[in-house]
């Protein structure tokens, strides 16, 4: 199988992609995943699930219209809004800096939570995000209290759950997008199916046989789907530890420390220790004392869930594609 590696050069990005899109036998692509949690993994998309994906956002946003790429060409997120646009009929804007000021003909695009944040701090950013149809968030849990300063602010924030074997975002603020299928496996595992499904890792024929079974990509997130058919995150499946005899669900901690109006960003994570096996760790922008940071917890949470350790973080380090280094915070420690 041949493959075409997107480029992390946003100008050389767009001409591959344009010219893979008018090819009439095109190559597979093949995504590499961020590695934030591990071994980075090579993924492949056909043509077809990519399309696939872009058609179902479009009918989803009820628009078509120009993207403005503000994310790394070379992960899905920037691949989709390469191809989004492209589809459309016009050529993606490609977004230095993170300056929206001089991007005055956008319709839409693709942010990460970090990024957003970064944003609304500026007054002449948010004015020109205002004109956008849409700003689509994905990579990562949306804190709550984000999302209302940006409505708040005027801005249409959708929010978006998927991976690079889905194509991109599939699950538009809670429900799937139009051919996509959601399910819970027994252990609350989210499973995705649908068109736009990816066709494997490349050589690792193992893992694909683990991972895509039946059509159905076996995502490592657990989930719960409400009676409104809405999906909520939980968080991943194995991000459970042992915490003095305790299991502690990180992402039900992490959760719950986003709802403190003082906290602008969190990751907890679970650390090697000799006394309680793991010890929880509560990364917070900004200060936030432990004593505050474990009664807030334990308001809404068992106390033996609460962080042992706080470590105030300027900003939380990110991969390229925006993405919280979880390895860089377990080395602060």
């Amino acid at each position: 199988m041949s493959l075409l590696s997107p480029s992390d050069d946003a100008a050389a990005a767009i001409t591959q992609l344009r010219t893979w899109l008018e090819t009439d036998d095109p190559q597979h692509l093949v995504i590499e995943t961020s590695g934030s949690s591990g071994r980075p993994k090579r993924v492949v998309l056909s043509r077809d699930a990519v399309v696939a994906s872009v058609e179902a956002s479009a009918r989803r946003l009820g628009e078509r219209g120009q993207w403005l790429l503000a994310v790394p060409s070379s992960y899905v997120a920037g691949v989709q809004v390469i191809a989004r646009s492209l589809l459309a009929g016009h050529d993606p804007r490609v977004v230095a800096d993170l300056d929206f000021t001089g991007a005055t003909e956008g319709r839409f695009t693709s942010l990460v939570p970090t990024q957003l944040h970064r944003l609304l701090e500026d007054g002449s950013q948010v004015e020109a995000l205002r004109r956008l149809h849409t700003i689509l968030l994905g990579g990562g849990p949306l804190d709550p209290g984000l999302r209302r300063r940006a409505e708040d602010a005027g801005l249409r924030i959708v929010a978006t759950y998927g991976a690079s074997e889905t194509a991109g975002g599939c699950v538009y603020d809670g429900e799937p997008l139009d051919g996509v299928t959601l399910d819970l496996a027994e252990d609350g595992r989210i499973r995705i199916g649908g068109p736009t499904i990816f066709e494997g890792y490349d050589d690792d024929p193992a893992l694909t046989a683990i991972t895509l079974v039946d059509g159905r990509f076996w995502t490592s997130d657990a989930g719960r789907i409400d009676d409104d058919g809405r999906l909520h995150v939980l968080g991943r499946i194995d991000d459970v530890v042992i915490s003095g005899g305790v299991k502690v669900p990180l992402p039900a901690v992490a959760a719950r420390i986003r709802e403190h109006p003082d906290v602008h960003a969190v990751e907890v994570l679970g650390v090697p220790d000799d006394e309680w096996g793991a010890r929880v760790v509560a990364f917070v922008v900004p200060t936030l004392s432990r004593k505050k940071l474990r009664n807030w917890v334990a308001e809404e949470l068992p106390r033996t869930w609460a962080p042992q350790q706080v470590v105030a973080v300027e900003t939380l380090p990110l991969l390229p594609n925006g993405k919280v280094d979880r390895q860089a915070l377990a080395g602060l420690v």
